[in-house]
């Protein structure tokens, strides 16, 4: 009988479709690594880790009644508005109680700026001058003696102004500002504050109620906000508005009947008037600029409160403090220090048990980590992802995944060797039924992480984001790495050099049970 061997028929072009899925990997991996370099500074830290500001607002009604659950829902969701315009990530906003919320931002630079634009309650209206009851606001806004808050902040800033010269609007405790708005000049020779050195003059926030006036417009029909330089030269910002038809028609009226005089409209905020400009010609295509001497920041913070809709409930700030990255950087390098550990670990009992087949998947879990990084890098970039020590936890699990979803294709290769089959045959069938194992098992681990990050609030986020970023680095490695590289290797090499690969004792097993002899073990 003549000796005959069975090998498995290689499939035209199969070889080359092996090299461009790892042509495809090297570009991904030669792009991930340009996105996670410096690692420091391409990815985002959460609060956490690199300190940030922490808030607690509390939240009252009109009335001193506790609001509803339904009321501090919606606050909830129009603070967290806020908090994303201002273009912080990985920030939360939880309710706390009964009427208080937290809020917690990472990173966030201009803390007094962004405490006063979470809480303003954020109620508009466009208001006729000459329909205001209140009879001292008009002579203020006539007699044109005011300055704005910007002037009162500055004057405060370089010790110029007391608070106690600020009648009715003291600075508050945690920003040191003093509410936006305009504040009349009042002479009080002789009164007030002993130790002002003889200046007399005193200043008054300009506020009216809602019983004195009806208002043209309010800040419900808004269509469109946007930030730009005044008059289109600067140096003061305007914020355009644009009104829905209703209102448009509305202030084409009130312009019309304006203009002739000069009349002036005052713009309100929170019951403040922000501004009073005089009506130069009649507006009638709904697009409306408020002007008042804004800087940039000013500017948009009036923007975000805008774009966001008004509080059903007004907010005061009972606690603003800036939470250090201390702890957070102890635990950063605690857990950078693990990671570490563990792919060390996992390096050290792949080439131990499995030779040099275990070095394969100790470049897949390399090739892995930078395609990880890369995704987190760019994720980063477009504000969607902040490292948290949640988010930590979750890369040390998904390194745990990726290294289990490793072996386990090492295990079907060295286990369909065993069974008889050419090293050949092996990277085939045994590698494919592999990765199908892998990936029903990758896709049960991703579900569960999906459902953390869409449903779960907090940190917990953070943890089912890096989680479920993992599970599908590992199948792209899976697809793109470990199944064309064993399968061009497995004839030219492992075949040949069974003992270096870790599969001779493989290969004598399966020749003892008698199942296949040396020639169609080398494939």
């Amino acid at each position: 009988m003549s000796d005959r061997r069975f090998k498995p028929k290689k499939k035209p072009g199969q070889s080359r479709n092996h090299v461009m899925l790892l042509t495809l990997l090297a570009l991904l991996v030669a792009t991930s690594f340009v996105l996670f370099m410096p690692p420091n500074e391409s990815i985002k830290r959460g609060l956490d880790v690199q300190g940030g500001l922490s808030v607690i607002l509390e939240a009252k009604k009109t009335d001193d009644k506790d609001p509803s659950s339904e009321e501090m829902t919606a606050a909830r969701q129009i603070v967290e508005r806020r908090v994303n315009l201002l273009g912080a990530s990985e920030a939360t906003v939880q309710v706390q109680g009964n009427n208080q919320l937290l809020v917690q931002i990472p990173g966030i630079v201009d803390q007094a700026q962004a405490v006063s634009t979470i809480g303003k309650t954020g109620v508009l209206h466009f208001v006729n001058v000459a329909d205001l009851e209140n009879k001292g606001a008009i002579e203020a806004l006539e007699s044109g003696v005011y300055v704005t808050d910007q002037e009162i902040n500055r004057k405060l800033a370089f010790g110029d102004l007391k608070p106690n010269q600020i009648l009715n609007a003291n600075p508050d405790e945690q920003t040191g500002r003093v509410p936006m708005g305009i504040y009349t000049i009042l002479d009080i020779s002789g009164g007030g504050d002993e130790d002002s050195e003889g200046d007399s003059n005193y200043y008054q926030l300009i506020s009216i109620d809602e019983k004195d006036y009806t208002p043209i417009f309010t800040g419900a029909d808004i269509t469109q906000v946007t930030v730009g330089l005044d008059n289109g030269v600067g140096p003061d910002y305007s914020v355009g508005l644009e009104l829905n038809r209703t209102a448009a028609q509305a202030f084409k009226e009130v312009t019309t009947q304006l203009a002739p005089t000069k009349g002036k409209i005052a713009i309100v905020l929170d019951g403040a008037i922000q501004s009073a400009p005089a009506v130069q010609t009649i507006i009638g295509d709904g697009r409306v600029s408020i002007t008042g001497n804004y800087g940039l920041k000013e500017a948009d913070s009036l923007k975000t409160i805008l774009q966001s809709g008004s509080l059903p409930v007004s907010l005061s700030v009972i606690n603003a403090q800036v939470v250090g990255p201390t702890l957070g950087q102890e635990s950063l390098m605690a857990g950078i220090l693990v990671a570490l550990i563990g792919l060390a670990l996992v390096a050290l009992y792949l080439l131990f048990f499995y030779k040099g087949i275990g070095l394969l998947t100790a470049a897949a879990v390399g090739v892995f980590a930078i395609l990880y990084l890369g995704v987190l890098a760019l994720l980063s970039s477009l504000g969607f992802f902040a490292l948290s020590l949640a988010g930590i936890a979750g890369i040390v699990l998904s390194i745990g995944v990726a290294a289990d979803s490793s072996i386990l294709v090492l295990e079907r290769f060295k286990e369909e060797i065993r069974m008889g089959r050419s090293v050949r045959a092996a990277s085939q069938t045994g590698v494919w039924h592999a990765i199908k194992t892998s990936l029903d098992a990758d896709f049960v681990t991703l579900i569960s992480a999906l459902a953390l990050f869409f449903i779960a609030v907090g940190t917990v986020k953070g943890f089912g984001l890096t989680l479920a970023i993992g599970v599908v680095c590992d199948i792209i490695t899976m697809i793109l790495f470990k199944a064309p590289v064993v399968r061009l290797l497995a004839p030219r090499f492992i075949a040949k050099h069974p003992g270096f690969w870790g599969v001779k004792e493989d290969e004598e097993f399966a020749l003892a049970s008698g199942e296949l002899n040396r020639g169609v073990a080398n494939g």
